[in-house]
């Protein structure tokens, strides 16, 4: 199969593309022909070696947290597919990832897609709505709660967004100008453009922060949760913990392979509640240029996509 793979830790001219032994399925696993796969930020910053302090990663490595496809073996003792299924997969992190033509996974991994949803949508759910409905999760929202999503056109912000109007929540995000109709389009009741005015200048009382940026932006959204609010954060740039000061509760979110997770953000999408988010499809191929698109910040409006 032809695959990508890096060797050791650099920029994205360390990924290759190359040809690699076709996986097996074992025991308990499927054998998945896969489509596609999501490029994420978590996928440059591991190949870049800027997450070595929390993981140390096997070389050589095949990037990827998830993709989708179609079955096209089984292991001894599954018993929830057959082939031929349509599947969407999480790829661990120490695991082959879905930056490839094919992947073995434990059936626990992964689910099916709804027949409403076509393979590149619902891989562009797997990973970010993973994110996304453990973030939610995390942070209890509720109907009526004020919540401020940050990077609100981004893969996982976007979802954030869609889930929390769901829910009935008032949303607030934050992007740019250009994308504000966007973002107003996903379920937004409110967007602060952030190169046309600052979000800690005009918002106080909210319930609800979820902050994926790090740094200067985690900082200020303390002043605008009401006393007793929740920051839910994920993995960004560093943060400090100002939650007794403010008197909030700050909370990270801890994003698993969480099945019953991606069975949600799955089921919500192939009833039409949740609209799947792709900014750009590229091939397997130019996966190295996939990624310094990412490491620029070039991609907005949903996850990029690698297809095979």
């Amino acid at each position: 199969m032809k695959a990508i793979q890096y060797s050791e830790h650099g920029p994205a001219d360390v990924m290759h593309y190359i040809e690699l032994p076709d996986p097996v399925a074992g025991p308990g696993q499927i054998l998945v022909k896969l489509e596609a796969a999501s490029v994420t930020p978590f996928d440059w910053k591991l190949r870049a070696g800027h997450l070595q302090n929390h993981f140390t990663l096997p070389m050589p490595s095949v990037p990827g947290r998830d993709g989708g496809g179609t079955v096209i073996s089984v292991g001894d003792g599954v018993t929830e597919f057959v082939v031929g299924d349509r599947v969407a997969v999480m790829a661990g992190v120490f695991a082959q990832g879905g930056y490839a033509e094919m992947i073995a996974v434990d059936e626990k991994h992964a689910v099916k897609i709804p027949d409403s949803l076509s393979t590149i949508d619902a891989v562009a759910l797997t990973n970010a709505g993973l994110s996304a409905w453990i973030a939610v999760r995390t942070a209890e929202v509720k109907s009526g709660d004020k919540v401020l999503v940050h990077s609100g056109s981004g893969a996982v912000g976007g979802l954030l967004v869609q889930l929390c109007h769901h829910l009935g929540a008032h949303v607030t995000a934050t992007c740019r100008s250009t994308n504000r109709d966007y973002v107003l389009g996903l379920g937004a009741d409110r967007v602060v453009a952030y190169d046309e005015e600052y979000f800690s200048d005009i918002l106080t009382g909210q319930d609800i922060v979820f902050e994926l940026m790090g740094g200067e932006v985690h900082d200020k959204s303390y002043k605008v949760l009401k006393k007793g609010g929740h920051m839910v954060w994920l993995v960004a740039d560093p943060i400090r913990d100002r939650g007794e000061e403010f008197g909030v509760n700050v909370t990270r979110a801890m994003i698993t392979d969480d099945k019953s997770a991606l069975q949600g953000m799955m089921d919500l999408a192939g009833t039409g509640l949740l609209k799947p988010q792709v900014a750009r499809t590229m091939p397997l191929s130019e996966a190295a240029e996939a990624h310094r698109l990412m490491e620029k910040g070039a991609i907005s409006r949903g996850r990029l996509m690698l297809t095979m």
